[in-house]
């Protein structure tokens, strides 16, 4: 499951509407503009994002799930010197702690079930704390052994 890794939300956005068997009338209605322009954005790696919020509420669907849950899988975390900013107060939200949903939880111990990564690897690659992903093991594993 790759789907966190490389995002083109085109696609994705096609899957969805795909699976809403929306109309691509009510589509063109809602973005005020033509058939063309709507399969020109499913072929667009990205998209900016207001245009990507009106496909959230069209299609009732958070597509800003998908890059937050890749910062989570796939970005180092911040240090505590990027973090303080010379000791001012932060104009936006720390965040101090990842949250991680469902989907990852699965995609992780799919990942070690699978033998595709071993625990250590999960460990190192995603920095997840390894009491995290032993309790994560032990709620959602179907075979594995620990």
């Amino acid at each position: 499951m790759g789907l966190y890794k490389d995002i083109h939300i085109g696609n994705l956005i096609k899957l969805r509407v795909n699976e809403t068997n929306i109309d691509i009338l009510r589509i063109c209605n809602f973005f005020s503009i033509n058939t063309e322009e709507i399969e020109n954005m499913y072929n667009q790696p990205s998209l900016d994002s207001e245009t990507l919020l009106r496909w959230s509420k069209l299609l009732e669907y958070d597509f800003f799930r998908l890059y937050s849950q890749h910062l989570i899988l796939y970005s180092p975390p911040a240090s505590l010197k990027q973090t303080e900013i010379s000791g001012k107060k932060h104009s936006l939200p720390v965040f101090k702690k990842n949250i991680y949903t469902k989907e990852v939880i699965d995609f992780l111990v799919e990942l070690v079930e699978s033998g595709d990564k071993t625990i250590k690897q999960v460990i190192e690659d995603y920095r997840i704390p390894k009491t995290t992903l032993h309790k994560w093991i032990d709620k959602y594993k179907k075979n594995i052994e620990t």
